[in-house]
């Protein structure tokens, strides 16, 4: 487990929330994250090229029956970015509540 980082490249809203998604999974279908976010492939495209630039999620396009398919998955590098985020949440959380 990494330690508490905030990661302000994670931070954005759909971003943490692409990372969210990923970590629970090996990999997703583009398709299926642009469906739980709501938002249009472009704007979907734009916020995976970001975290692919950074090395935290890979984009993987693989032939199907009718079309292509995009799958996208965290990278080693993007999870230990996203437990550190999430850690720094955690910790920022307890100091807000006094446990901290």
């Amino acid at each position: 487990m990494t330690g508490p980082v905030f990661d302000e490249l994670i931070h954005a809203p759909n971003r943490l929330q692409i990372c969210s998604m990923l970590a629970a999974v090996d990999a997703l279908e583009f398709s299926v994250v642009r469906q739980a976010l709501d938002v249009s492939d472009s704007v979907l495209s734009k916020h995976v090229k970001a975290l692919q630039a950074a090395e935290y999620v890979s984009v993987t396009k693989v032939r199907g029956a009718s079309y292509p398919r995009t799958w996208l998955a965290l990278t080693p590098r993007g999870r230990k970015a996203f437990d550190g985020h999430i850690a720094e949440l955690r910790r920022l959380l307890d100091l807000a509540q006094g446990s901290g």
